[in-house]
């Protein structure tokens, strides 16, 4: 199959990024000498890109991804991106704290980009707790600050951490359940329902996340928060109803609100 005939195949299946798919499948199969054509048969059936290649770039970063972990999307870099200038703000060594860490992307950005940050990722589902894992134990080598990974249920994590940590930041899952016939098969057939649906509303783990978040922050300290392009009001009324002040809600790449953060008084 030549890439001509491979983008021709992806653009059929309605694959909106078929040409960058096409060639980066080709790239990959060149590199490694995979079955190009096997490749995007798999893609066409909307098995995700990242799966295929088995690893996802991330700001400055890659990482490695797949069955069992959500795959990241660009929108999450500019939550990362919201947090690394918090945590710079907050001083020569800042305690941040990434809630339902999944692969890592956003922990393992913070301490790539802060070097002088103490960093700890919270997982409570083992398989993606095998990939955060794996993922903090390679950036290590490749020279990175560690992080601590923790297996803890948001609820309950890191009580001995209470009233200390500089920025509390988390993807937490935000579909409500009726949903999930919006979603791209991408996400609904491949990530782990566990990442993606947070009871009805979609608004569930949120609102644990800014309880948990209150009792880990200092006085003055932020937490930074992806919801839906849905929940641009209501998520940041999670964060006020939670008693965090100076609450806005910010833009991901394409315009659409995505990222709530607040301070505690």
């Amino acid at each position: 199959m030549t890439i001509r005939e491979a983008i021709a195949l992806l653009t059929k299946a309605e694959m909106p990024s078929a040409e960058h798919d096409a060639r980066a499948l080709a790239a990959f199969a060149e590199q490694t000498g995979a079955d190009f054509d096997e490749l995007i048969r798999r893609r066409a059936s909307r098995v995700p890109l990242q799966h295929l290649i088995g690893s996802v770039g991330f700001r400055y970063i890659d990482l490695d991804v797949g069955p069992g972990v959500f795959v990241p999307r660009p929108e999450t870099e500019v939550v990362a991106g919201t947090a690394i200038d918090r945590a710079r703000e907050s001083g020569d060594a800042p305690v941040v704290v990434d809630l339902c860490s999944g692969s890592g992307v956003i922990a393992l950005s913070v301490a790539n980009e802060v070097r002088s940050a103490r960093v700890h990722a919270v997982e409570v589902d083992p398989g993606a707790l095998e990939w955060l894992r794996r993922n903090a134990a390679q950036r290590l080598e490749a020279g990175d600050v560690g992080i601590d990974v923790h297996e803890a249920d948001v609820a309950d994590a890191l009580p001995e951490l209470d009233g200390t940590v500089d920025v509390v930041v988390s993807n937490p899952p935000y579909v409500g359940a009726d949903e999930m016939v919006l979603v791209d098969p991408e996400v609904r057939d491949h990530d782990p329902y566990l990442a993606l649906v947070a009871g009805d509303d979609g608004l569930a783990v949120i609102r644990q996340v800014a309880a948990t978040a209150r009792r880990l922050l200092r006085p003055g300290g932020w937490v930074v928060v992806e919801h839906s392009d849905r929940q641009g009001e209501s998520a940041p009324e999670v964060l006020r109803t939670a008693g965090f002040v100076d609450v806005t809600d910010g833009p991901d790449l394409t315009g659409r609100p995505r990222v709530a953060m607040g301070r505690l008084p």
